[in-house]
């Protein structure tokens, strides 16, 4: 199988490494090759602090990834998250050189490169640079202007930002794993691109992400990317409380949340208890559902009331900005029970459980349907998005090429034409009296409409 037939994601998590190689059926859907999944050592709340168990990590998931997909691993799209994001609106402009000239892909780029030389805070850089809405010369509001006349382009930008040595350390660890970064993406865009509908993007939709170490929410808002950002507590901060508040171990702690954790206490009933087993001969404890669920539930209150700040700070709970589509809660942390009901109660909005099985084909294991590789299955998205432009000409690009082989053949230089090699068809129009030439010349509108026939006859050809 060759390279350029498949992707991968990779996912450098608080909790796992999660590798994700797959490609793109005949139906347009994700069908998985192969995974590979680690134990997370050497990042904490999506920060790397221990190269050396980093790179360790990303090669033991890399290696069963690439030994259950059956082909070679060269290059990976990488998740960031972490409390040193932060996103910011900017507005910038360029003035086209030739505005008789309609707008292509590289004047947009121009633009967004005249956006990544802004001034940052010292030690940051920027991750992204999310075109929202276009104006060209007076008209606003313009989704898409490739194609269009103007002078001036003019564009709003979502700015997302993060530290240098932060995006260096995941840079270096992926480097010396022995593979290529191909794009890094921030998690939350990536989990939106595996569990939100267009629909829902349309409407208005928060995406709230809750990782092991990290909370990462994205606004969309007819289909635009509103707000993001990433909240310093995860589903490993409720770990802890448990092992504080019952006084057990961290492995313990994290099984009792996963197998008995509520997000209600009012649910549980009091008569229900779990026995741990006792460390080294002492004897086992018994523990309350009910007092485990009032222990998460303090937690999840707490991250949930971030997450209304942060929706408010938005302005999603004014009119013009409502979010019809509410709430989408996905990654490990929102496969605790009741969550989705404390969800709605203390934000307000109507809330659903993300899946990723919509865009996916098959899967191997079963358990990639689960929350919590979202974000994985929507950094795999990222790269075949990636890849796709690569190899497919766009639109603009057939333009291009119709409107290059249409040029020289309207500039009627006799020279150039004597010197310039003729098809065997325009032999007998080149041999004819000057004229017989001149009576028989088309319209300008004619002309273009033949030499764009002619194109896609040659290309056919």
């Amino acid at each position: 199988m060759e390279n350029q037939e498949y992707s991968v994601g990779l996912d450098i998590g608080t909790t796992k490494i999660v590798a994700i190689v797959g490609r793109r059926n005949a139906h347009g859907k994700i069908e998985i090759l192969g995974v590979g999944k680690a134990k997370s050592l050497g990042v904490h709340k999506g920060i790397v602090n221990n190269i050396s168990q980093t790179i360790n990590s990303i090669k033991t998931a890399v290696a069963e990834a690439q030994s259950s997909a059956g082909v070679p691993i060269h290059k990976v799209t990488v998740g960031i998250a972490g409390k040193h994001i932060r996103s910011l609106q900017h507005s910038d402009y360029i003035m086209r050189e030739h505005p008789d000239r309609y707008i292509t892909e590289d004047d947009i780029e121009k633009l967004k490169d005249q956006v990544k030389k802004l001034v940052m805070l010292p030690g940051e850089e920027i991750i992204h640079v999310l075109p929202q809405e276009y104006k060209v010369d007076s008209e606003g509001e313009i989704q898409e202007p490739v194609g269009m006349h103007g002078k001036r382009l003019e564009a709003n930008f979502h700015v997302v930002v993060g530290q240098m040595g932060s995006i260096r350390n995941i840079a270096r660890c992926v480097r010396e794993a022995g593979l290529e970064m191909e794009a890094l993406t921030l998690e939350p865009l990536a989990s939106s691109e595996a569990v939100l509908t267009k629909e829902e993007k349309e409407a208005g939709v928060a995406i709230v992400d809750i990782g092991g170490g990290t909370t990462d929410i994205a606004i969309f808002k007819d289909n635009i990317i509103r707000h993001t950002c990433v909240i310093p507590y995860g589903g490993g901060i409720i770990t802890d409380d448990i092992k504080e508040g019952c006084s057990i171990i961290e492995k313990h702690a994290e099984q009792l949340k996963v197998k008995f954790g509520s997000s209600v206490p009012e649910l549980e009933k009091d008569s229900t208890y779990v026995t741990i087993p006792g460390l080294h001969g002492r004897p086992d404890k018994e523990i309350s559902l009910k007092v485990l669920a009032q222990i998460i539930n303090a937690r999840v209150e707490e991250i949930l009331e971030m997450v209304n700040t942060e929706l408010k700070a938005y302005g999603a709970f004014e009119q013009k900005k409502k979010l019809i589509a509410g709430i989408v809660l996905t990654g490990g942390g929102s496969n605790l029970r009741n969550l989705r009901q404390l969800a709605n109660y203390t934000t307000g909005f109507d809330s659903r459980i993300g899946f990723a099985n919509e865009y996916v084909a098959n899967d191997k294991n079963q358990y990639l349907k689960g929350p919590e590789f979202a974000t994985s299955i929507g950094l795999l998205m990222e790269s075949l998005k990636i890849r796709d432009k690569r190899i497919l000409p766009t639109e603009e690009k057939i333009i291009e090429e119709v409107v290059a082989k249409a040029e020289p053949v309207s500039q009627p230089t006799p020279t150039a034409e004597v010197e310039r090699p003729q098809p065997v068809q325009h032999i007998e129009e080149v041999s004819k009296p000057k004229e017989e030439v001149r009576r028989s010349k088309p319209t300008f509108g004619q002309s273009l409409m033949d030499k764009v026939k002619k194109f896609f006859e040659e290309v056919e050809e």
